[in-house]
């Protein structure tokens, strides 16, 4: 089968160590299913398995990619959840010491078929473009987990996404609209700001810039070049919920900010499988769908690698497949 994969490992030139080309099909495991992938959609976890971050040179060849969507073996429409746990079935997946994602130890998903768990199958919603669906298993659920499970947000409250432009910013700002929020953005780009206020929010600001007031909550995935802008946007008691640091793992801490106006700092990670349930829901009912950058065939991988390592995205970028 054909699939995109890492042949090697590059900490400095990533792109060097993706190969495109034929993989053995996936082997038959009790209590796992194959899927036919129709669309998958790249992540910055993609790019940072390629220079060996959470992938070991001894698990190589790798086929990348956490997203897809396919047929079953009973030709239904599925969401793939990407999430794999070797404990007990249930409960807070995220919390699990023993869970991967698929491109970690196992196999990943751009490629023609792709083995999962049954329980990780999660029926794809009438109406729906195999790209939109493709989007929702890692970014969109991260976003949804931040802004539903994680912030304490409510309808009416006020939400700051720093770095509109990626999947998760993108998707933080859709759900949060969606939600009832006030949506603020921020952006280097002033065509990503302006698409931001396209997407759902309700202002768009330069990063650093004074806001006109106060937010609840911050949806931070920049890390150390927004960080301080975040803690100084906060109200007393709001909360900033990181899940990614893109611009730096350790930017200054502030402690006497965080503690003398007694702010949160939380984590998020990925989501649950019943956080993924509850977001096809919720998109279901408001209507809100994925933003796509670009759908490029699987045979083209490279094309979209190349294009998320280059930055110049605003939404999902999204490999597609419609051989099988």
């Amino acid at each position: 089968m054909f699939a995109a994969f890492a042949s090697s490992i590059n900490a400095d030139d990533p792109l060097s160590a993706l190969a495109v080309s034929d993989r053995p099909e996936p082997p038959l495991v009790h209590g796992w299913t194959t899927v036919r992938m129709r669309a998958a959609s790249l992540n910055h976890h993609d790019l940072w398995s390629l220079r060996g971050v959470g992938l070991a040179a001894d698990r190589l060849p790798m086929i990348l990619g956490c997203d897809a969507v396919g047929l079953d073996e009973d030709g239904n429409h599925v969401i793939i959840y990407p999430i794999v746990t070797e404990g007990s079935v249930g409960g807070d997946e995220t919390m699990d010491r023993t869970r991967t994602i698929l491109s970690e130890k196992y196999q990943g998903t751009f490629a023609e078929y792709v083995s999962v768990p049954r329980r990780n199958l999660v029926p794809m919603p009438d109406g729906w473009s195999w790209e939109q669906a493709a989007c929702l298993p890692t970014a969109w659920l991260t976003a949804y987990r931040m802004l539903a499970v994680r912030s304490g947000l409510k309808p009416g409250n006020t939400v700051l996404v720093q770095g509109a432009g990626g999947g998760v910013s993108t998707a933080c700002i859709a759900l949060a609209r969606a939600m009832g929020l006030r949506v603020w953005a921020t952006s280097r780009d002033e065509a990503k700001r302006a698409k931001s206020l396209a997407i759902g929010a309700h202002a768009a600001f330069e990063p650093g810039q004074r806001l006109p007031d106060r937010v609840d909550a911050v949806m931070e995935t920049v890390g150390q070049a927004t960080w301080s802008h975040s803690l100084k946007a906060l109200r007393p008691g709001g909360v900033i919920v990181v899940s990614g640091a893109t611009s730096g793992p350790n930017p200054p801490a502030d402690l006497a900010r965080v503690f003398f106006l007694q702010l949160s700092v939380v984590g998020s990670t990925m989501g649950t499988l019943q956080d993924l349930h509850d977001l096809v829901a919720l998109c279901s009912v408001s209507g809100v769908r994925p933003i796509i950058d670009a759908e490029i065939p699987l045979r083209e991988a490279r094309t979209a690698f190349e294009r998320l390592a280059a930055g110049d995205v605003f939404g999902k970028i999204v490999l597609t497949n419609q051989t099988n």
